[in-house]
């Protein structure tokens, strides 16, 4: 077959999810509670159609026969993430037997196939004890979840080989401390701060732990929703804006993890303003000494910035727009369920900033995909034909593969998502899955984009 796009060999193609997201079973054998559990039983009105986290795909229940379709329409590998409150309730203490060994069956069947096992830790999933100790403002709960990481790679390190300490460890920064998208809602950038602080502090000790464990191949990482930020023009006021966006959302994860430091500049912005998190002297060392073998990349759409129109309001809450107003492009190209731009080379421009700035770090885009409303309304002989969703795949993959023309070390392209799955207070009101899931049945349908997906996995490219 005469390919026009060929990517390197043994290139990783699948896809990700993640626990609280598909499993379901959210009550069953002994899980704990997790934030996202609680919130839906105290404010159901929060998520699309009042559809909480126990209402979902059953991955739990049916993991079997959704690893096998995995298999059938090419993966070779697939991320997934472990539940900390199934594995150990409450947070702390006991393991869960029952938890052990569903994802040892998981880590199984996924190996019976082919098909690698990516494990990440902590997908925004705090259990509800830890949360009410304060979360990832308490020290004491870093400790937890080195323990919880340690447990870890104890159980499953036989035979997983790809870690990931966190998937998108700013989103809960912005969500739970920001902006009021995630339990616990607070509305405070100094507390913003400690929460990320203490994340990557968490981070280094699970990436500190593993090296203990001398797991034979096995490799470190974490997953960044990295967001270029572009700027509204040359003006060095347009310029600086974007800087800044920069350090607050995409370097305060990406200069500790992959360089061992962070950036000067956003400390010292820090420091201005009188929000740096509360430190200890050694918590510098153990980040330096524990970097990353290799980053997951998450990248849906670009930020666009530009220089504060006003000041600000001085009796307002303090928040990173103090800095940068957002700027909406004319003519640019939106996913208008979601409201997000869609802008393909921004996956390009990421690969050459790793390259450039970050040692060329191996790295591989851990989740990229389209969530459109109301899909059924594409339905057409039985399956959903979403050739909007393969238009998408592609020019992303165009991107992607210039990118490992010039050089830059990527590994990998993993779809969000393999089904149709619980977006959090979205519910399922956008599709993202090759494989449709009816909610009353639970019946997997494949769309057009799985059998797609299943020949660009088959021959390496397209």
């Amino acid at each position: 077959m005469n390919l026009q796009y060929e990517f390197p060999e043994g290139f990783w193609w699948g896809s990700a999810t993640s626990a609280t997201q598909i499993e379901g079973a959210a009550k069953e054998e002994g899980k704990g509670q997790n934030i996202w559990d609680y919130w839906y039983s105290i404010e159901p009105n929060r998520f699309f159609n009042n559809i909480g986290p126990e209402t979902i795909s059953d991955f739990y229940h049916q993991y079997k026969k959704d690893i096998k379709l995995m298999r059938k329409i090419g993966h070779n590998s697939f991320r997934f993430s472990i539940s900390w409150s199934r594995l150990i309730p409450g947070g702390r203490g006991k393991v869960n037997s029952k938890a052990v060994a569903f994802y040892n069956n998981v880590i199984d069947q996924l190996l019976e196939n082919n098909i690698e096992p990516f494990v990440n830790l902590f997908h925004f999933d705090m259990p509800l004890e830890l949360q009410n100790e304060g979360g990832w403002e308490n020290r004491e709960v870093v400790e937890a979840y080195a323990v919880y990481a340690r447990e870890c790679f104890r159980l499953f390190g036989d035979r997983v080989k790809k870690w990931f300490t966190f998937n998108e460890p700013i989103v809960p920064v912005e969500g739970g401390y920001l902006y009021d998208f995630h339990y616990p809602n607070v509305v405070d950038f100094k507390r913003a701060v400690q929460v990320a602080y203490h994340t990557i502090l968490a981070h280094v000790k699970a990436v500190e732990s593993f090296r203990h464990f001398h797991i034979k191949n096995g490799k470190i990482g974490i997953i960044l929703n990295l967001t270029p930020s572009y700027s509204r023009s040359q003006n060095p006021a347009d310029l600086e804006a974007a800087n800044i966006t920069d350090l607050f959302f995409n370097r305060s994860f990406l200069d500790p993890v992959v360089l061992g430091n962070y950036p000067k500049e956003l400390v010292h912005i820090l420091q201005k303003y009188g929000i740096l998190p509360i430190t200890q002297k050694e918590d510098f060392e153990l980040i330096k000494n524990n970097t990353i073998d290799f980053l997951g990349v998450n990248y849906y759409q670009p930020r666009r910035v530009k220089a504060k129109e006003n000041l600000p309001n001085p009796y307002g809450v303090f928040m990173p727009e103090w800095f940068f107003d957002n700027y909406e492009m004319p003519g640019r190209k939106m996913n208008p369920y979601r409201g997000w731009e869609i802008y393909e080379k921004g996956i390009y421009d990421i690969m050459i900033n790793l390259k450039k700035n970050y040692r060329n770090i191996e790295s591989f885009v851990s989740e990229n995909g389209l969530g459109v409303e109301s899909e059924e309304k594409f339905l057409k002989d039985g399956y959903i034909q979403d050739d909007y969703r393969i238009e998408f795949i592609k020019e992303h993959l165009k991107w992607l593969y210039k990118a490992i023309e010039e050089g830059c070390n990527v590994k990998g392209y993993h779809l969000w998502t393999f089904m149709d799955n619980w977006s959090w207070t979205n519910a399922y009101k956008n599709r993202y899955g090759l494989i449709a899931i009816d909610l009353n049945t639970k019946k997997r349908t494949p769309k057009k984009s799985a059998y797609w997906f299943k020949d660009v996995a088959t021959y390496n490219g397209f």
